[in-house]
């Protein structure tokens, strides 16, 4: 059976072999895919299968979902707290004594150092579980200090960038599910579950491709998704902006714009114009590679042949050179093509626990929030979506001074991985005075930790699905519970998450709230008193949610969109002068940008179904099916370079040098060499020939090739060299 798409159905009961079944979901990625779990009579995790009784993800369930039996259950899984000795050691300790350990050293440092030495980082661990997603950052403010950091700021914030100085439609995009037209760039929905219709997205995109959708794709590899395009386009990476430039100035020129909603909307559109005055169809061809009639070709079927749909964008320009313009100028293309909710349409997700407000058919000036509040201690980079920008974690440990961090809360995230300049990265984690990592897992970030602290897992705990991004993740109003349906092993002596931070409040005599109501701090609370408190805004209450085993979807009649407020109404900003100068600077800068000298070919980041990010790599099955990340490149390149198809290789940027697994690829263009975020361990060498793959951030820098705003490193489309070994 396909890897991907492991379906089964189930009910719940008591099976033949002794098992009881019960409905759930997973809790790994963005998808939510509804889960049959099996439990043995120990009540262990022995399967889980795709429910195809789930309304929305119809029985899809991807690799590392079908796993969670291996992930709750496999040797390498942490189950007692661990501290490390001065000789570098872990012992075992109990939780009660890590927690009053951590305690004391942290209340220590908070009133020797104050507030600004505290800081957290937050990963995948910490977002999928939805009591902390909102607690951690309540927690934060609890304790005064603005230093949170998470993978958000060092993958797509150029998607809060752009609506910060452009301004937003707060009734939101036209839905993927009645668009008859999709632009996607550097993204592969089919292989990330993010960023088309994450319920069961094969199925979905097939579904919308026979009622007649088009699909555009621009990427350097034929993706998966890229297979089922109509129109293909297959630049080198870090030309994104080039492109949308151009394809900005031929729908402009060629009136494929919406005149009359630019007209109520725009403020600048002539100034965009002439910003795009350079990015020729022809001219742009020659610095993408691409042919100038696709260029031309795909902006008449987006904007004329297409009525309705819109571009989105994944990591590929929002991790590459000149991110935040990149992803300004896709904006711009909605916008010029007018792709949002109108006035008395309905809008098919406006929220669920996050709450429901009015959604008037109006722009909301551009804020630019990061101008207001508090900045970085080093480079003066302002609060993207409420954090501290990653891009400077490292530089925030290493210099000293006041408010240098030596406190750092690593919460289900592995920053000694996924952070560029890993080498740096590195040498900062191990120079805190105080680090705590919550994490199932030894990861590399975990073995530079003073304390590991073992959490339950997904099925062990009650969980909502991930609340932040409601509207994007499902076409209509809706969340599910899931009550804690496994036992950790009887041994165990795991943490509940929020425990943590209550715990870490009281020992510094903080008063902690969740979801901004206050919580006792003489005895904690009980998770389901926090699961029934996740619902305070919603438009259900906890109970009616709960008795919907399958989700509770909100009926009724449908949210509109309002009428615009004259008093608030303004108008996008398409061309301010920040972007004015990042345009021109782009054009002056195309041959510096190109790949070539002594670094002739570009790396580009990709995903792999089997892995998300660094999650799973302990699990023996997944490490069957991934256990490195392979250099995918064109055979052509293979052949001119001497490379034998797994044969070693040496991978050099101007930042560092790796080694890996050449692997041939058809669907990589030429010049490109293809590798996934996420493997390796920490930087012991060029040298490393282990199993567990490399880290291709010892690649990149964060000392420059930064964007301003978010500090976000160039992590896609860096110009390195191949040589075999």
């Amino acid at each position: 059976m396909n890897e991907q798409f492991s379906e089964h159905q189930h009910s719940d009961a008591e099976s033949t072999a002794g098992t009881v079944d019960k409905k759930s979901f997973c809790r790994i990625c963005t998808g939510m895919c509804g889960t049959v779990v099996s439990l043995d009579s120990h009540e262990r995790v022995v399967g889980v299968h795709g429910d195809r009784e789930d309304p929305q993800s119809l029985g899809f369930i991807c690799s590392k979902g079908a796993n969670a039996p291996e992930a709750h259950n496999h040797e390498g899984r942490l189950l007692h707290p661990l501290k490390k000795m001065p000789d570098g050691r872990f012992v075992q300790i109990s939780l009660d004594q890590a927690l009053s350990e951590i305690g004391e050293k942290l209340a220590a440092i908070y009133h020797r150092d104050g507030p600004d030495a505290i800081a957290a980082y937050r990963g995948s661990g910490c977002f999928f579980s939805s009591i902390c997603l909102s607690l951690l950052p309540e927690w934060m403010a609890a304790l005064g200090t603005p230093k949170l950091y998470s993978t958000l700021t060092i993958d797509q914030s150029a998607k809060v960038v752009a609506p910060g100085r452009i301004g937003y439609w707060p009734p939101g995009p036209q839905n993927f599910q009645d668009s008859d037209v999709t632009l996607l760039i550097g993204s592969n929905p089919l292989v990330s579950i993010a960023n088309l219709d994450m319920r069961h997205p094969l199925k979905r995109l097939k579904d919308a491709k026979a009622r007649g959708m088009k699909l555009i794709v621009i990427d350097p590899r034929r993706t998966e998704t890229a297979q089922f395009a109509d129109l293909f386009l297959q630049p080198l990476p870090g030309t994104d902006g080039f492109i949308l430039a151009a394809l900005v100035r031929l729908i402009i020129d060629e009136g494929l714009y919406d005149k009359d909603f630019c007209a109520r909307h725009v403020a600048d559109l002539a100034d965009l114009r002439e910003a795009v005055e350079p990015f020729t169809p022809e001219q742009v061809a020659t610095i993408a590679d691409v042919p100038a009639e696709l260029i031309v070709q795909a902006a008449r079927a987006f904007a004329g042949e297409g009525k309705r749909g819109s571009v989105r964008t994944g990591t590929g320009p929002d991790m590459g050179a000149y991110s935040n313009l990149a992803e300004h100028l896709a904006e711009c293309l909605n916008i010029l093509c007018g792709r949002f909710i109108r006035e008395g349409e309905a809008i098919p997700n406006a929220g669920f626990l996050m709450g429901r407000g009015p959604r008037p058919a109006q722009v909301i000036p551009p804020r630019r929030p990061w101008e207001q509040g508090p900045k970085s201690r080093i480079g003066g980079y302002g609060l993207i979506a409420g954090e501290m920008v990653t891009g400077m974690l490292a530089e925030e440990i290493l210099q000293p001074g006041p408010g240098q961090i030596r406190f750092l809360l690593n919460h289900g995230g592995n920053p000694a991985q996924a952070i560029p300049d890993q080498r740096k990265v590195a040498k900062a984690l191990e120079s805190l005075e105080l680090m705590v990592t919550i994490d199932p897992h030894m990861t590399p970030s975990a073995r530079l930790s003073d304390y590991i602290l073992p959490p339950k897992l997904q099925y062990e705990r009650a969980d909502f699905p991930i609340y932040i991004f409601e509207p994007n993740l499902s076409p209509t109003p809706y969340t599910r519970y899931t009550p804690a349906l496994a036992k950790p092993p009887a041994d165990a002596d795991v943490c509940d998450e929020w425990y943590v931070l209550w715990a870490l409040a009281k020992a510094l005599g903080k008063p902690l709230t969740y979801m901004g109501q206050p919580l006792d701090m003489t005895a904690p609370p009980t998770e389901d008193q926090l699961m029934r408190m996740t619902t305070v805004n919603a438009p259900a209450s906890f109970d009616e949610i709960a008795a919907e085993p399958l989700g509770f979807f909100l009926g009724g009649e449908p949210q509109y969109a309002l009428p615009a407020d004259p008093a608030t109404a303004g108008k996008f900003s398409l061309m301010p002068a920040d972007v004015q100068g990042e345009i021109a600077d782009l054009w002056r800068e195309k041959d510096q940008l190109a790949a070539k000298g002594d670094y002739p070919l570009r790396l580009a980041s990709r995903r792999n179904r089997h892995r998300f990010n660094s999650m799973g790599f302990t699990q023996p099955r997944i490490r069957k099916l991934m256990p490195f990340n392979p250099a995918y490149m064109n055979p052509d390149d293979m052949a001119a370079l001497s490379i034998e198809n797994g044969q070693w290789i040496r991978i050099s940027s101007e930042n560092g040098t790796i080694q890996a697994i050449a692997e041939a690829d058809e669907a990589v263009r030429q010049g490109v060499v293809s590798m996934s975020h996420g493997f390796g361990d920490l930087p012991d060498g060029i040298d490393d020939k282990s199993g567990d793959g490399m880290c291709i951030n010892q690649l990149t820098t964060t000392d420059r090739q930064r964007q301003t705003i978010n500090a976000m490193p160039r992590m896609t489309g860096i110009p390195v060299a191949v040589a075999a070994l």
